[in-house]
């Protein structure tokens, strides 16, 4: 059973999802300071903070203001976006490239690795041959 914890936590994937999310959470961090500082004074610009601080667009509802923060939906769009970027060109690109190399050292091309499946037209084309084929059906 240890060896089986083991083997698990030494596979790569393992290892690269927990570096993943830990250097995911580090950048969210600093992208949401950075949105903080530049990208909500600068949306502060065009529309005023409620009371609460809140930046947004503001519409008078029935029990008063109503503050829609345009500033944190932009924050978290940001935040997304740098991460899965980031994740993306560190993590994901060198993955796909190591890959790549142990394949080409082992001899393997991707056409080895995944057989290709007949089209649509190509599988209706053999069914037609094959009722071509079959001998007439005679009346009973």
């Amino acid at each position: 059973m240890i060896q089986g914890f083991k083997e698990f936590i030494l596979r790569g994937n393992v290892i690269d999802l927990a570096v993943a999310v830990v250097i995911g959470a580090a950048f969210t961090a600093v992208v949401t300071a950075i949105v903080s500082s530049i990208i909500n004074p600068f949306i502060a610009l065009f529309w005023k903070p409620d009371e609460n601080g809140t930046i947004g667009i503001t519409v008078n509802g029935l029990w008063g203001p109503v503050t829609f923060p345009i500033g944190d939906l932009i924050n978290a769009i940001i935040a997304f976006l740098a991460v899965a970027i980031v994740v993306y060109f560190v993590f994901v690109v060198p993955m796909n490239r190591l890959k790549e190399r142990a394949a080409a050292k082992a001899g393997l091309t991707q056409a080895d690795e995944e057989p290709q499946l007949p089209t649509e037209a190509e599988l209706l084309v053999q069914i037609r041959d094959l009722l071509a084929q079959q001998p007439p059906a005679t009346k009973v």
